[in-house]
């Protein structure tokens, strides 16, 4: 008897015991399984399923392990064999002036003919009311269309009659049409700005092409004179955008500010969304200073009023935060990408560059902002490289303590890239080439582009890279263009300008527009990857990115979305689970007839 109840004793502490463990064991509120997860851990872990808790991933394993954790409210979602990836981060795409003007602009990107470019300019000629425009604003290349050229003049006119046109190639040209420039007043008189130009033809007339030789700030001026959206279009017209990120699996975007896009004043969109809790996106924001010469006391101000890392979404961890300064510092230092025009040489052609630059980097520092700066050739990096290695000895090692980078760098030479390395400097890569390169190669030659940027070089020195696109204006948002551009150095019209030896992996490639472009913002150690307690933010694909065809991985997107653990965007057999999204306004904007970037 009394063995009989020492076995009951034992039984019953036994299976208590288990019953404690049952409850201590932390369910999930999500779970995708059947799935191909790229945890893009340093391992490369590929697994079947993701468990997701308060926002942060739980765990990753086979479908077995992950069902553990599944309690009878967690919600289960079949992937049925496809692949999930972390969300896409992009490291320099201009998201917030990108939101204000999404819903007045047609959108060419993705567009496969010119025929079809100047039939939607026609469509929307038709239905654009008076008083407004219709505009283009860059995205495209010409070299994507099978023509394999731009638009004339005359078929410009003809497309859009007498309704106002503007279509900007890059920051290299725009493209008035004829009922453009009567709107504007603009005609033989009329002074260009400084290092650019009215095209005239040879009876002396405009031709309608503003050329920017290289200033871009002809074309910010006409960009800055179209007729603005409400402030309830410009809301609605951030939701749009933002929802058009997510269906291509991006759940991050870091912010780089924009010439005529002033903070606080034109970041409404934006802040009505992260007032309201509604943000879709993880979104950190550098400020850009507007005022050419006054750029110290804009810095000054800002300083002044705002706290780098403030959060001003409270429902998302970081969910709207400040990063510190940039992409510009200093607009006399700004040599612009046109490679339509010659480089510019700032010590020839800036005589006041230095001193500019230098005192802002300086308040950056001694305020202990991060900052990023806008440099596209190999001359000027190593010209700031002189600036930023004074200001590190002059303040005992300040600078290489902060977290900077330099933008773009498509010409960066490798004795500037230990530099930077030694400054513990940063690199943000995006995606200008893949629009721009056959203009590129035209004024610079092949061998120069098979190494611009010469990225896979900065890897193997272990220099901190993020990769983007520069998106809206002189690139595409999709960032899908852009990873088949790192992958295969091809263009979007396919002309190939990486060498095998600057080409990444598709792991590689992916890791740059993940965890890498996480570093940009000081996030590396909440975003990046989908290992445990990281930010549950990923997308689940439409196809395998791993092993399709290279042709194929430019036309990937999302089919499911999620950030911290919610969907975001849903699509295809998915579809009925897409949040609901407030209708298209104006009635007449573009987005409402033809979308965003055209996949078809």
């Amino acid at each position: 008897m009394k063995k009989l109840l020492f076995i009951l004793i034992i039984a019953v502490a036994f299976v208590s015991c288990k019953d404690e463990q049952k409850a201590n064991v932390e369910t999930a509120d999500l779970i995708v399984t059947n799935a191909k997860v790229a945890v893009m851990d340093e391992n490369r872990t590929i697994t079947e399923a993701i468990a997701v808790k308060d926002g942060k991933v739980l765990m990753t394993g086979t479908a077995d392990e992950i069902a553990k954790l599944k309690a009878e409210d967690t919600k289960v979602i079949d992937a049925k064999g496809k692949t999930i990836i972390p969300g896409l981060n992009d490291s320099h795409l201009h998201l917030t002036r990108g939101g204000r003007f999404f819903n007045a602009e047609v959108r060419w990107d993705g567009v496969k003919t010119l025929k079809r470019a100047l039939e939607m300019l026609k469509e929307q000629a038709s239905r654009t009311p008076e008083g407004q425009w219709v505009r283009v604003i860059g995205g495209w290349s010409p070299f994507q269309f099978e023509e394999k050229r731009l638009f004339t003049m005359d078929e410009l006119n003809e497309a859009t009659g007498d309704v106002p046109t503007y279509v900007l190639f890059l920051y290299s040209q725009g493209y008035l049409n004829q009922a453009g420039l009567d709107v504007l007043g603009i005609d033989e008189n009329t002074k260009a700005p400084k290092d650019s130009e009215f095209q005239k033809g040879p009876d002396g007339k405009l031709t309608g092409v503003l050329i920017a030789n290289p200033n871009p700030t002809i074309l910010y001026a006409r960009i800055g004179s179209l007729p603005p959206l409400t402030q309830e279009e410009m809301e609605n017209g951030t939701k749009q955008f933002y929802r058009e990120l997510n269906r291509f699996g991006i759940t991050s975007g870091i912010d780089a500010g924009g010439g005529g896009h002033k903070f606080p004043k034109d970041y409404t969109g934006t802040k009505a969304l992260a007032d309201a809790g509604e943000m879709p996106i993880r979104l950190s924001y550098f400020l850009f200073p507007q005022n050419k010469g006054s750029e110290y006391q804009e810095f000054t101000e800002w300083m002044a009023t705002n706290e780098v890392g403030h959060n001003g979404e409270i429902h998302l961890d970081h969910g709207y935060e400040l990063e510190g300064g940039g992409e510009f510092l200093a607009w006399s230092a700004g040599d612009y990408e046109n490679f339509l025009a010659p480089q510019p040489l700032l010590d020839r052609d800036r005589p006041t560059w230095r001193s500019d630059l230098k005192r802002i980097v300086r308040l950056h520092v001694d305020k202990g902002w991060p900052f990023r700066i806008h440099a596209t050739y190999g001359e000027t990096i190593s010209l700031m490289l002189d600036v930023f290695e004074e200001v590190n000895q002059e303040t005992d090692g300040k600078l290489a303590s902060k977290r900077w980078l330099f933008d773009h760098a498509e010409t960066v030479k490798v004795k500037d890239l230990e530099r930077i390395k030694a400054l513990n400097g940063g690199i943000a890569i995006q995606a200008r080439m893949a629009y721009a390169g056959e203009n590129f190669v035209e004024r610079y030659g092949a061998e120069k582009a098979k190494e611009a940027p010469p990225v896979k070089k900065m890897i193997e020195m272990g220099i901190p890279v993020g990769a983007g696109t520069d998106g809206t204006r002189v690139a595409s948002y999709n960032p899908w263009p852009a990873l088949y551009w790192l992958v295969t150095g091809k263009t979007v019209g396919d002309f190939q300008l990486a060498s095998e030896t600057n080409k990444l992996t598709r792991e590689e490639a992916l890791h740059l527009y993940t965890k890498g472009s996480a570093w940009v913002s000081n996030e590396e150690t909440v975003k990046g990857t989908l290992e445990n307690g990281m930010f549950a933010d990923f997308a689940i694909l439409s196809d395998d990115y791993f092993t399709v065809p290279e042709q194929q991985i430019k036309s990937l997107k999302s089919v499911l979305t999620i950030v911290d653990g919610k969907v975001v965007y849903a699509g295809g057999e998915y579809s009925a689970m897409n949040p609901p999204l407030p209708e298209v306004i104006p009635s007449w904007s573009p987005v409402k007839y033809f979308g965003g970037y055209q996949s078809k």
